[in-house]
């Protein structure tokens, strides 16, 4: 298995530099006081698309030969990638198709279309989504580009742990969500090969949380019917994600969605920037474990901003 290596981000780094937004770092006095300790977040939900995916769908785009793009490219995806694939491939003047879940947020689904994707509903399982793209792919006979099981979308996440780290270079923990593992694999990979001691925990909610008995099993355990608000965090992880981060990351740690809404509502209401559900795990799992980051200063990458403002998880 042809595992990335940093030398391998710092490419991707490299050929999407001109196409992404160097996202910014921010903070917030109010919940440093509630957590107990400085968090510092990486703001990927001022990316393009509302989130990280479109670093990884581009680094994807831009390294296909020119015979394979032709035909265009396809994914499975509730959202964020679809999005991301979408605006990516029309950057390069080719064609995008997405299988998605007719579950998906409106927002999400309207973003897609947007950005010109021809858009295939199916039903709200992996199994679906795999079939529905198995037969865009026959129809159209485009490449297919994975949400998180491929070589250069890990690569593509990892740049935001890269800019991060080099942007604040004394922090003691990373705590990113984990759905597929693609965001964890390349912030695992950048973060430890710049500060080895750095300790690197996914975050995952409890009502979806295979990668967390996965991790702690040491054999995949598949995503069956989660159900989550946690919307970009529903899918399994992959034979090459699941070897990255046993190989990089420290722990996996869940929350309860009680924590990940309180969390949701904490980021709006004293950072005014609008997360996706997603987005809040991390800091929810900083809230419910105070006591072991005690001292420590942590980094959060707050992976997507794309909620649907009709269908909040809170009264605000």
């Amino acid at each position: 298995m042809n595992l990335p290596t940093f030398e391998d981000i710092q490419q991707a780094h490299l050929r999407i530099k001109k196409h992404i937004h160097q996202t910014p770092v921010l903070s917030s006095t109010g919940i440093n006081d509630i957590a107990g300790i400085p968090v510092l977040f990486k703001c990927e939900n001022f990316q393009k698309v509302g989130a990280f995916k479109y670093r990884g769908a581009t680094n994807a785009v831009l390294t296909l030969p020119d015979k394979d793009a032709e035909k265009g490219v396809a994914t499975h995806s509730s959202g964020n990638h679809a999005a991301a694939l979408a605006l990516a491939a029309r950057n390069k003047g080719i064609k995008c198709f997405v299988a998605m879940p007719h579950t998906a947020p409106k927002p999400k689904i309207e973003a897609v279309r947007y950005y010109g994707a021809e858009i295939t509903f199916c039903e709200p399982t992996l199994q679906s989504r795999e079939d529905t793209l198995k037969t865009i792919m026959n129809d159209t006979g485009a490449v297919m580009v994975h949400p998180f099981d491929n070589f250069h979308v890990i690569c593509g996440q990892g740049t935001a742990t890269k800019e991060l780290l080099e942007e604040i270079n004394d922090l003691e923990i990373l705590l990113v969500p984990v759905g597929g593992g693609g965001l964890l694999s390349g912030s695992a990979i950048a973060a430890k090969s710049v500060n080895p001691r750095i300790e690197v925990i996914g975050c995952e909610p409890a009502n979806a949380d295979d990668a967390y008995r996965s991790f702690r099993s040491g054999t995949i355990h598949p995503s069956l019917n989660p159900k989550t608000i946690a919307d970009g965090l529903l899918t399994s992880l992959s034979d090459l994600t699941f070897t990255i981060i046993r190989n990089y990351v420290d722990e996996i740690l869940t929350v309860s969605e009680e924590s990940i809404i309180q969390a949701m509502q904490l980021v709006w209401r004293r950072m005014k920037i609008i997360i996706e559900p997603s987005s809040a795990v991390p800091l929810a799992v900083v809230l419910e474990n105070k006591s072991k980051f005690a001292g420590k200063k942590a980094g959060i990458i707050i992976s997507g901003g794309n909620v649907d403002l009709t269908n909040l998880p809170f009264h605000l």
